[in-house]
């Protein structure tokens, strides 16, 4: 597996929200300025769906991130499965007012796991400026 880090100076509740609600989730969820979310749509509860589409702002490229879920902790934990049956895990530790995000991520084959853990740490930090600035 992989993992990505973040602490965030927030509540859990803001935190949570911003990472479950649909209209945060397309403010913060891309890898660099030049790309964007304009669609996400999330249940979030075990066999809930979720569908995010990334796409670079000048049309060139999109895909929809998209998975199932397998297990909801309110405020605590998130797993789901990836349609080619990948495993992602999110925990959230609330401590002193502020939250430890780990996601923890099996890799696939296309780009190398440095590749892949560069591009999801840096969705992480879109999404910790997000909640920060809320």
């Amino acid at each position: 597996m992989i993992t990505v880090t973040t602490t965030i100076e927030a509540s859990i509740e803001k935190v949570w929200d911003a990472w479950t609600n649909p209209t945060h989730i397309t403010q913060w969820c891309q890898a660099s300025d030049d790309w964007h979310a304009p669609y996400a749509d999330n249940d979030v509860r075990v066999d809930g769906t979720f569908k995010t589409t990334m796409a670079a702002k000048d049309g060139s490229f999109s895909f929809d991130l998209e998975g199932v879920y397998t297990k909801v902790e309110l405020h605590t934990f998130i797993a789901y499965t990836l349609p080619d049956g990948r495993n992602v895990e999110i925990t959230f530790k609330n401590e002193d007012g502020l939250v430890n995000i780990v996601e923890s991520f099996d890799p696939e084959s296309q780009n190398s796991h440095e590749l892949q853990q560069q591009g999801w740490q840096m969705i992480l930090n879109n999404f910790k400026k997000h909640v920060e600035k809320l």
